[in-house]
């Protein structure tokens, strides 16, 4: 019975520390990092969702460390009050407060503290913000944007075709590896969010562009690197995230493209050209990776509001 009380008065008193306006981030960044540690290790998320955990609860404890007391409701609320006050839109004030419910019930389940300060608090409401989504002339100026008189050109003509083919995350794209593609039939295998694999068709011209990258180039700026990854950097590393990024914004000022444009938008686009010309919404759903199909139904929300202008343009008594 003593060392249980011994353990449990350690535990308080490092809550105690975690709330005081003096030395409170440096008490909360430690328990941040043993909830991140469980995300990794046995929830087994991605690097991307545990560095948006980190970013979101790093910042509530620089917010927590003003506030003086015990963790209550209250400073929960003042800190989505906060986020309202610096402009933050509705759904990222949901995103952190989803993020601080299952980081107070992991400290909750680990006794850490005696009960949950979020639990009865909801989400901040909003309009959900249908997806910008690229015209397929769009996309097709996109896609042909590389100058693929040069290895690098032929390269990101094989990224950009690959990804409008299957509807790729950038983070699937920059993770596919040589043997992560097949021709016959023509599909690729995705590792999406949480490590689920999935298997999407691709078409002739992804095939195309794709053979002629291993054929053409990757040799070359692979040279003696046994790097696995499919598409690589001048310098025979795997290409990242941000650079992809990047690509993507000077090829979208090449396609005259104005409006906002990122990896993302591409993936939106095919979504919702398949719902366009009559693709199932299951299918769809399986090739996204979506775990639920009311996150697939918003690209039906983005073909309809999209009748307006066809509409408008081809019925003669518009």
């Amino acid at each position: 019975m003593g060392s249980a009380f011994l353990f449990g008065e350690r535990k308080w008193t490092v809550i105690g520390e975690l709330f005081c306006p003096k030395g409170a981030g440096t008490a909360l960044d430690t328990w941040i990092e043993d909830f991140l540690y469980f995300l990794q290790y046995e929830r087994r998320l991605s690097a991307n969702t545990l560095s948006a955990y980190r970013q979101d609860l790093q910042d509530y404890a620089r917010f927590a460390a003003t506030q003086a007391g015990a963790p209550t409701r209250e400073v929960v609320v003042g800190y989505l009050d906060h986020l309202r006050k610096q402009g933050r839109s509705s759904a990222t004030r949901a995103r952190r407060l989803s993020a601080l419910k299952s980081f107070y019930a992991f400290l909750e389940r680990e006794e850490i503290l005696p009960e949950n300060p979020t639990d009865y608090l909801d989400a901040p409401k909003g309009e959900r913000r249908l997806p910008s989504v690229l015209s397929l002339e769009q996309v097709v100026r996109l896609i042909e944007a590389p100058d693929v008189s040069t290895p690098l050109g032929i390269r990101d003509r094989a990224m950009l075709e690959l990804m409008y083919a299957a509807g790729l995350r950038v983070s699937e794209l920059c993770r596919l590896t040589v043997n992560d593609w097949w021709g016959d039939p023509p599909r690729v295998r995705c590792l999406g969010k949480g490590s689920k694999e999935r298997y999407v068709p691709i078409g002739s011209m992804a095939l195309q562009w794709l053979q002629r990258y291993l054929n053409e180039v990757r040799p070359h700026i692979a040279g003696n690197n046994s790097n696995a990854v499919l598409f690589l950097n001048r310098r025979g590393s795997p290409l990242s995230r941000q650079a992809f990024w990047k690509l993507i914004k000077d090829y979208g000022q090449r396609a005259g493209i104005t409006s906002h444009l990122t990896p993302h938008t591409i993936r939106h686009s095919f979504a919702t050209h398949l719902i366009e010309n009559g693709a199932d919404l299951r299918a769809v759903q399986e090739m996204l990776g979506h775990q639920d199909i009311s996150t697939t139904q918003i690209y039906t929300h983005v073909s309809r509001s999209r009748l307006r202008p066809v509409y408008d343009q081809a019925h003669p008594r518009a």
